[in-house]
């Protein structure tokens, strides 16, 4: 049996597998368990996720992926052969080539240390692309064209925005800004305004359930627990969403800013197809509620959310490694 090409989203919050002809066969969290002792991988993924905030001193629930980076080398080899070996990619006779996506900033290292993870997880042949550009893809948009594109791809550890032509990213911005921080900036907020103590999991609960970035659009309430800062027991409050906009309105700004500063930087002939096309949406962040009207206001741009935003990566790694051969001879990879 010979092997697959398989297309990977890395991200900071979900790795994403895309195998050639299968579709998208893998979405799990970016989280290892681990025995702190003995540096025995526990579990991975999902089964993992479940313990973050929950295990005993000796078992740690580790997120190798930092800001869209790697944080910790070999507990993303792990991760990732756990991954590799769990969708049955490897052939008999060879390794699959693999495409993975990264943020678009991303240093000469850091670049090398994905390469090396990905290959030493199982890979034969391993392309790096930027994010933005394949999220572009997997949107549906017309990159190949004379035109312009503007995608803004929010995820785990960054938001990438770029306009792109001709199949290449004209302008970009990378920030380490997106839906990890907002999960702290909730967990801070909750814990300055009523003296209580959450985990990662409520915040990132309050941020689906409850939270908006657009003043005024949303007024739903939740009741969290958490543990009291003052007596040490257990409380339950409620929050409102009014609230945790106010507690995410400096992070969104910046997001906000990035878009500015890359659609200032973009020469006038696309600042038209812009305005023409708007900007689409991708990554986890887009479900973010509020975020489409916010920017819409903001940057005067019609603004669309794609079609399952947090697939688009792995859908334009499919659509890239349908094309790998052709794609390679040109040298766009």
């Amino acid at each position: 049996m010979f092997s697959r090409d398989i297309g990977i989203d890395l991200g900071t919050a979900n790795v994403l597998i895309h195998v050639k002809g299968k579709g998208i066969v893998l979405n799990e969290p970016s989280v290892v368990a681990m025995d702190r002792n003995t540096g025995k991988v526990l579990e991975v993924g999902e089964a993992a996720r479940r313990m973050v905030g929950r295990t005993p001193g000796n078992i740690e629930a580790i997120r190798p992926l930092k800001d869209g980076v790697i944080a910790d080398f070999d507990v993303t080899e792990a991760m990732l052969r756990h991954f590799i070996n769990k969708i049955d990619a490897k052939g008999f006779l060879s390794k699959p080539r693999m495409l993975i996506c990264c943020p678009t900033n991303i240093t000469k290292v850091e670049q090398k240390a994905i390469k090396e993870a990905a290959e030493k997880s199982g890979g034969k042949k391993v392309y790096l692309e930027e994010e933005p550009k394949v999220a572009a893809i997997g949107a549906g948009m017309e990159i190949f064209q004379p035109s312009g594109n503007m995608v803004l791809d929010i995820g785990g550890g960054t938001t990438d925005v770029a306009v792109l032509s001709m199949g290449g990213i004209v302008t970009s911005e990378s920030i380490k800004m997106a839906g990890d921080k907002f999960d702290l900036e909730i967990l801070h907020f909750i814990k300055k305004k009523y003296k209580l103590l959450i985990g990662e999991r409520t915040a990132e609960d309050i941020k689906i359930n409850v939270a908006t970035v657009f003043e005024g659009s949303r007024s739903e309430e939740m009741d969290i627990r958490g543990r009291d800062m003052v007596s040490g027991l257990p409380r339950t409050i409620t929050v409102k969403s009014a609230e945790i906009e106010q507690a995410l309105r400096e992070s969104v700004y910046m997001i906000v800013q990035a878009a500015k500063l890359v659609l200032e930087r973009t020469p006038p002939e696309l600042s038209a197809d812009i305005i023409d096309r708007g900007i689409i949406l991708t990554g986890g962040g887009a479900l973010m509620h509020g975020i489409d009207e916010l920017l819409a206001e903001e940057l005067k741009v019609p603004i669309f959310i794609a079609e399952e935003p947090m697939n688009c990566v792995a859908k334009g790694t499919g659509i890239m490694l349908e094309n790998i051969d052709k794609i390679e001879r040109k040298g766009i990879i």
